[in-house]
């Protein structure tokens, strides 16, 4: 009979986007909360930097009588905290922590890291001061928690997410070793970069020295501190198979535990008449914007396909996105009219005053306004890639063009001035999406696009689109609800022609037909539920804990 499973009895999560809304890491975290609450009952806390100091997060519902007395002790112990609630499904209890006063014990802190650990922060620049700073003060946090409210008895789990908590991390390791550690990279460091640097990734991954890579690419500090977190915390996990075998290479340490990125269904509309009318919203928003942007009048036929995520041009598979968009627009197959939209954040300056006059005005227009391939100003426009693409290959959105590309480069928050609607509320609205990347461990856009059933192109590089071939049986196809391309490292051209094929092929599709996939792609998202992925969290836990207690035994 195999060993009962080990539970914790609490968990702390720390992680740069707790409260702090900024990529996929978020979403992990805020939609798997509810789950977990459920299960532990305020036994699980998030620990998150306390960015909005004198300002409202309205991500943080501050709440003082949470532990006061362990408050009250903290703020001797010099530790500024903010106890709370996260603002969203489940309620999560939060400390915020204030990690400005640590910057004067910088080099003491990161000598002491050396001596411990070998991470070396010799060549740290950017934001690793920033990141450190926080997750040292978040160890700091745990460790005071747990020695003032917390018996050694209890089962106590700490994970860390992303290079930017490893600091805290070792330092949980090293200064409370009752306390069992995960650390999960949603990406390598060095990984990420070496991608983003336009270098072949896949084929040479077996060749790769990951130090080596990080002294080329001026990566030192923060692949420094993510190995050795990987090589001495109880429990090494990552998001997919895809980056497992990353992490084996260029981290010399496989996963302990794969933890897939799930969804919550609170996000979609339950009833089929309330998701119709968020939909037929979402597309009438959409195709108010194009009109008032472009001067043409956009049929409730026009064919909408969109891609969203971080603004990385290659990684993310951008550039592929508007190659096919070009290709699309000069095949002869193509039966509707079709509105790309590409909504990455970049440098915004703000909203397009003009745009937004002619959306306060209303009605239609047959004249373009300036540039009209852009909803809101850049700051350095001319040094803008995707508005370098559409300018260098004459895509001007002319009234006669089939297809019309739109960059949307702001965070859509519900409040960027040209939408006025949050990310979900105008996915709801898209017919098809796009992500054809290069660089994806995981892929929250794709697995968002199918819960609001939008079916989707993704690649065999991305961690979810290997979970959704897995997950039917045979390469997930269109029909499928995902269509999944085989990518590597030399076929971007040939990922832009399948891209731009499957675009004129769902074109092509009845309603019936098109229902029937959007139907299928809201299934496969069913099977990705975090009450169906929650159990490897459970396996981390276990894996964790039993090697804390082999520790502490010794």
């Amino acid at each position: 009979m195999s060993e009962k499973r080990l539970v914790p009895d609490f968990i702390f999560e720390s992680s740069w986007e707790v409260c702090n809304k900024m990529g996929g890491i978020y979403t992990v975290l805020s939609t798997r909360a509810k789950t977990l609450q459920e299960q532990f009952r305020d036994k699980l806390v998030f620990i998150g930097p306390d960015l909005w100091l004198g300002k409202e997060n309205p991500l943080f519902a501050e709440d003082t009588k949470f532990w006061p007395a362990w408050t009250k002790k903290a703020a001797a112990e010099g530790l500024r905290v903010r106890t709370g609630r996260w603002n969203i499904p489940g309620q999560p209890l939060v400390i915020l922590v204030d990690f400005q006063p640590y910057f004067s014990q910088k080099n003491q802190l990161y000598g002491k890291a050396w001596e411990d650990f070998g991470v070396d922060s010799l060549h740290a620049y950017g934001d690793y001061d920033e990141a450190s700073m926080f997750s040292y003060a978040a160890g700091l946090v745990v460790e005071s928690f747990f020695r003032n409210k917390l018996s050694s008895k209890k089962k106590v789990v700490y994970q860390a997410h992303e290079w930017m908590t490893c600091l805290g991390a070792l330092y949980i390791r090293k200064h409370v070793p009752e306390i069992a550690t995960i650390f999960t990279t949603h990406a390598t460091s060095i990984g990420r970069s070496i991608a983003g640097n336009g270098k072949p990734l896949y084929d040479y991954l077996w060749a790769y020295n990951g130090t080596q890579m990080a002294g080329e690419l001026n990566m030192e500090a923060k692949h420094s501190v993510e190995r050795q977190a990987a090589h001495n915390v109880d429990c090494f996990t990552t998001v997919s198979d895809v980056t497992g075998r990353e992490c084996a290479e260029l981290l010399d340490k496989q996963p302990d535990v794969i933890l897939p990125n799930g969804f919550e269904a609170d996000f979609v509309p339950q009833t089929s008449a309330a998701f119709a009318k968020r939909r037929r919203e979402a597309r009438a928003r959409i195709l108010q914007v194009a009109g008032a942007l472009t001067g043409s009048e956009f049929t409730d036929d026009t064919l909408i396909v969109a891609t969203s995520g971080r603004y990385e041009y290659r990684n993310k598979g951008i550039d592929v996105f508007l190659d096919a968009a070009y290709r699309t627009l000069y095949d002869s197959d193509l039966r509707r009219p079709v509105l790309m939209l590409i909504q990455v954040p970049a440098w915004v300056e703000g909203p397009r005053t003009d745009l937004q006059e002619r959306l306060r005005q209303g009605g239609t227009y047959t004249d373009p306004l300036p540039d009209p391939v852009i909803t809101h100003n850049l700051h350095e426009p001319w040094n803008d890639p995707v508005l370098s693409f559409l300018h260098s290959h004459g895509m001007k959105n002319d009234r006669q063009s089939p297809v019309k590309v739109i960059f949307v480069p702001c965070y859509l928050d519900g409040a960027d001035g040209i939408f006025q609607l949050p990310y979900y509320d105008l996915l709801i609205g898209d017919d098809l999406a796009a992500y054809p990347s290069y660089y994806e461990p995981w892929g929250y856009t794709p697995l968002e696009a199918t819960a609001f059933h939008v079916p989707c192109v993704t690649t065999s590089l991305s961690g979810f689109g290997v979970w959704a071939s897995t997950s039917v049986g045979h390469d997930s196809r269109l029909d499928d609800g995902v269509e999944v391309i085989m990518r590597n490292d030399y076929n971007a051209q040939e990922v832009a022609e399948q891209l731009s094929a499957a675009i004129v092929r769902f074109a092509a599709f009845d309603k019936k037909t098109a229902d029937k996939v959007r139907r299928n792609a809201g299934r496969l998202a069913e099977k990705a539920l975090w009450k169906n992925f929650i159990r490897h969290y459970y396996d981390a836990y276990d894996f964790a804990l039993r090697k804390a207690q082999q520790r502490n035994i010794k």
